[in-house]
């Protein structure tokens, strides 16, 4: 029996696929859906359409299900498919407004809005007071509720499609068992950098409308203000939010090094995806790499006798 099973189900009529070698998945820890692409040979048996439903499984692992997205036809009798999960729904623009809901309730409302299936939606804890999202993506809508859940509570989500149905999961549950060393992969390179996302002076100012003053709230690092100099971020807060917590919340963020990591053609794991955490064990000449990495790409490639991944970490206490 193939390892590899691709179904592609047309109204009642259902389809088991035999695509060409180099079946691909990828999955971005936010803000992109996860997509699957293959090429079949042109058959008159063969009969599938643009928004069909694709489900793939590998060595009994449950991969991707979502929907026929792109056909491209080629002289060769070649047809290239393209499919995204349902998060290419989050695409979508609209305009919401919300109150005293947390980030998950939100996303609750936007999946019942557009009749898609939910799965296991972790309880995000803080409730947001009132927002208005004019003319935004579902994602941008969606990631703006993580964001200030995020720099408030600490606490990092994950929104993901598992096999058809949407996900929300604490980052910290998605660690995996899992290291990546000098054996695991034919080549990578790794960068550590402070020339993005990293600061270690936050200022977040507030118009206060009833004083009419400006109150400023501060937090900074002296140590890392002398060994990088000052890296500031600022930013213009909203009525209600707790200002100084936030500023020290936002430098706990932001005051490292950021960490990035790519793994060339790794022994393939199929519960590697967007937002997991793997273990990364590498020496690298003037310094040793020990600690957990998030996986901000994954792109799997599934052959018939093999299974290996193209992965991009970003690392430690990690900026998002």
């Amino acid at each position: 029996m193939s390892k590899a099973q691709l179904i592609i189900q047309n109204g009642a009529k259902i389809m088991e696929v035999a695509a060409e070698e180099g079946i691909v998945w990828e999955t971005t820890r936010k803000g992109v859906p996860g997509k699957l692409t293959f090429t079949v040979i042109k058959d008159e048996a063969l009969g599938f359409f643009e928004g069909n439903a694709v489900r793939f499984i590998y060595d009994g692992a449950k991969i991707f299900y979502g929907f026929v997205f792109t056909k491209k036809r080629s002289s060769n009798d070649m047809i290239a498919v393209t499919c995204y999960d349902q998060l290419r729904y989050f695409k979508n623009k609209d305009t919401k407004t919300y109150k005293n809901k947390t980030a998950s309730e939100f996303l609750q409302m936007l999946i019942g809005d557009f009749n898609l299936k939910a799965g296991k939606i972790g309880n995000t804890g803080m409730k947001i007071p009132s927002r208005i999202e004019d003319n935004k993506t579902l994602f941008d809508m969606v990631q703006i509720g993580l964001d200030l859940t995020l720099q408030s509570t600490r606490k990092m989500y994950v929104l993901y499609d598992d096999f058809g149905a949407i996900a929300l999961q604490n980052i910290e549950s998605m660690r995996l068992d899992l290291l990546i060393d000098a054996e695991s992969g034919e080549s990578f390179d790794y960068t550590s950098s402070i020339d993005s996302n990293t600061y270690n002076k936050i200022k977040l100012s507030y118009e206060n409308k009833k004083s009419g003053k400006r109150e400023i709230y501060i937090s900074q690092d002296s140590r890392t203000m002398n060994e990088w100099g000052v890296l500031q971020f600022f930013e213009t807060i909203q009525e209600g939010a707790n200002g100084k917590a936030k500023a020290d919340a936002l430098l706990s963020l932001h005051n490292q090094k950021s960490r990035e990591l790519s793994v060339k053609r790794a022994f393939g794991d199929p519960r590697v995806r967007g937002g997991s955490s793997l273990g990364v064990g590498l020496y690298l000449g003037d310094i040793t790499v020990a600690n957990y990495m998030v996986v901000e790409t994954a792109k799997h490639t599934f052959n018939e006798s093999d299974h290996y991944m193209d992965l991009r970490l970003i690392g430690g206490e990690f900026v998002a």
